[in-house]
C-alpha cells in the first residue's frame, strides 16, 4: 500500500522545514513509514485526537515536535499544522489551529 501525504498550504511545509535537523530527520523518517504503512502506527508515534485528527509525536535532543495530519481521501493524508512543544501540554491555541484547518479541508469536500 502506498499513500499520499500533503500539506495544508506551502507555509506548514517551510515551517517544518525549518525545524531543527535531529527534529526534522525523525519526522521525514516517520512521514516516509506513513507513505508505506498509513498512519495509524500507534504510540509513541501516532495517536488519535478525536474528531478526524490525528497527531505525529517526534523527539529528539532538541526538543518535542507535534505535527496534526488527517485523513482527507482514499490513500492520502494532510499535514495541517505543527510546533515545537514548549510545555509539558498540547497548547490549546495549536490544537485549535489543526482544528479550524481540518474544518476547512472537510467544507471544500
Amino acid at each position: 500500500m502506498h499513500w499520499t501525504i500533503t500539506f495544508y498550504n506551502e507555509r506548514v511545509k517551510l515551517a517544518l522545514a525549518k525545524w531543527p535537523c535531529t527534529l526534522k530527520a525523525k519526522l521525514t523518517r516517520i512521514l516516509e513509514l506513513m507513505k508505506e504503512e498509513g498512519g495509524d502506527i500507534g504510540l509513541p508515534i501516532t495517536r488519535a485526537m478525536g474528531e478526524g485528527l490525528f497527531e505525529i509525536r517526534v523527539k529528539a535532543q532538541e526538543g518535542i515536535g507535534r505535527v496534526f495530519f488527517a485523513y482527507i481521501h482514499h490513500k492520502e493524508m494532510m499535514i495541517l499544522h505543527g510546533f515545537i512543544k514548549k510545555t509539558q501540554e498540547t497548547p490549546a491555541k495549536e490544537l485549535q489551529i489543526a482544528r479550524q484547518r481540518l474544518k476547512e479541508v472537510k467544507a471544500h469536500e
